[in-house]
């Protein structure tokens, strides 16, 4: 789902960052709240700490803030280098984890998938870091600090239900709104499909995303989660070179090589533990 963002993004037409965030995290929290009137009591999950919502609401609004501001203030190519080292950051965070082991084919995995993706955006759009963006490289390293942090403390908070992502949803999008107010001019769109995008912008990667996300980092293996999602940026390009918005190249083809590899280096626990049960079942 986030590697539809860009396509999607670029299909919106220029609606400002905050108001686009605004609206697609409204739609994106009207979901989890629509999807409570089959489950009674599901909307109990908004009552928690105050750490609780600091977190979550935090981490959403956040790193998407810092990452607008990094596209601002420095080229996007170079902001994206720095933006996409959260997953390495998740993985080495995940080691202060209660019961959970950094390994050395986690690192190996992970890294493999960030050589990928520093081949992908050197090789598609070209890298040149300068003095003069250093506000905004700062920016984009904030926001993977943000998601990479938001990702690992959730963990602990297992107890929380995913239903809770409403709600930071709705908080994130009241933030936003209020940066929209302070520091953008309003657009809204001026064809259907640029309001298509912008609706299924809030119903997938702004919306479904972080509940499937929520539940990944609570109960899944952070640490091939971290490896794995190195493929958002590789297909995002895909995508985009599929709609006629960039240009194939070479090194789409070894980012892909690079980063799928690293993703199965790092989930090889995962594919050990499937092994010995289709072993013990048998």
């Amino acid at each position: 789902m986030w590697s539809f963002l860009s396509l999607l993004t670029v299909a919106s037409g220029t609606m400002p960052p905050f108001q686009l965030a605004a609206v697609t995290f409204a739609i994106g929290g009207l979901i989890g709240v629509l999807s409570w009137l089959w489950r009674p009591g599901a909307a109990r999950s908004l009552k928690q700490p105050l750490i609780v919502w600091l977190l979550g609401a935090g981490g959403l609004f956040g790193y998407h803030a810092l990452y607008f501001a990094a596209l601002r203030l420095a080229p996007p190519a170079e902001a994206q280098l720095f933006n996409y080292l959260w997953p390495l950051l998740i993985v080495l965070f995940s080691a202060f984890l209660p019961n959970e082991k950094l390994k050395f084919h986690h690192m190996a995995g992970v890294l493999l998938g960030l050589a990928g993706t520093l081949v992908l955006i050197a090789g598609m759009r070209g890298v040149e870091i300068s003095r003069e963006y250093i506000v905004g490289y700062a920016c984009a390293l904030g926001a993977a600090l943000a998601w990479s942090g938001y990702s690992v403390l959730s963990r602990p908070f297992r107890n929380v239900p995913s239903d809770a992502v409403a709600g930071f949803c709705l908080a994130t999008s009241a933030l936003s709104l209020l940066c929209h107010l302070l520091f953008e001019p309003t657009v809204w769109p001026s064809t259907a499909i640029q309001w298509l995008a912008i609706l299924t912008l809030g119903v997938f990667p702004v919306g479904l995303a972080f509940y499937a996300w929520d539940r990944g980092v609570k109960f899944g293996d952070i640490r091939a989660l971290g490896a794995a999602s190195y493929a958002a940026p590789l297909f995002s390009t895909i995508f985009l070179v599929a709609a006629g918005y960039a240009e194939p190249r070479w090194s789409l083809g070894l980012a892909a090589i690079l980063i799928s590899l690293g993703g199965v280096v790092a989930a090889k626990d995962m594919f050990t533990r499937s092994k010995v049960r289709a072993t013990n079942l048998s």
